[in-house]
């Protein structure tokens, strides 16, 4: 995974209305291979955004974050499968049955709609959360030992890989092994601001403590030159050390 060139690694997240997004997808179109479409814009503009940016030549990560009872997880992995994506997510907190659930799901849904079958990838802890948030509901695990927890979780659920901060990055690869997917937000390149976002790091950490996907928002949206600051993350990816050469 993490010999793919650094243009197949950078996911830019959609987090914008429709009209917006599908703008941002052209004017990046040739630069960078993947789109995020998270639920704000897909519950905005419903299934058939995902068929208006894979036409553009994307492959989209869809991050609905799917958490549900086994059963409904697996009609909605199945039902998304089908739009043709190429990663979709569910929560690790589901259990490993969930999990499993979601990758029968998309299996099938993919098989039956003749499109490739997505990576299914378990989110860990939200990059946002910090220690003093977990504690605040009722986890008393800091978040580096609460990811590798979930970790295992989602490896015993046949997730293809899972989403965590750059902080947890190494340890996931550990888990994982090298050809898993390893999807870290909160990536910022030097000097941008962290907004929202608790565990963060740079592109060149994120490789280097073994990330196989970036997936990078608002420093590439809000920038003047938003194809611009696209190229600059590349550049920066392209000389990182990956793992496991840092």
């Amino acid at each position: 995974m993490q010999t793919l060139p650094a243009d197949e690694r950078l996911i830019v997240a959609l987090d914008m209305d429709g009209q917006d997004a599908l703008a941002l997808a052209r004017e990046l179109a040739g630069v960078v291979r993947w789109m995020k479409i998270g639920m704000t814009l897909f519950y905005q503009e419903g299934p058939s955004i995902v068929a208006r940016v894979s036409e553009l030549g994307f492959r989209v990560f869809l991050d609905l974050k799917l958490h549900d009872i086994p059963h409904q997880v697996e009609g909605a992995a199945h039902s998304v499968a089908g739009l043709g994506v190429q990663m979709l997510t569910v929560h690790a907190a589901g259990g490993a049955p969930m999990i499993e659930a979601a990758v029968r799901g998309a299996e099938r849904g993919a098989a039956e709609a003749g499109v490739e079958v997505p990576a299914v990838v378990a989110v860990t802890v939200l990059t946002s959360m910090s220690d003093a948030a977990l504690h605040a509901v009722g986890v008393d695990r800091p978040a580096h030992e609460q990811v590798p927890l979930l970790g295992r979780v989602a490896r015993a659920g046949g997730a293809a890989g899972v989403v965590c901060s750059p902080h947890e990055a190494a340890a996931m690869r550990e888990l994982f092994g090298e050809k898993a997917y390893v999807v870290t937000p909160g990536v910022r390149p030097a000097g941008s601001e962290t907004g929202d976002q608790s565990r963060v790091a740079t592109p060149a950490a994120a490789l280097s403590a073994g990330a196989s996907h970036l997936v990078v928002g608002r420093p590439i949206s809000a920038a003047p030159a938003p194809i611009d600051a696209a190229k600059t993350i590349i550049t920066e990816m392209e000389g990182a050390d990956s793992w496991p050469n840092s």
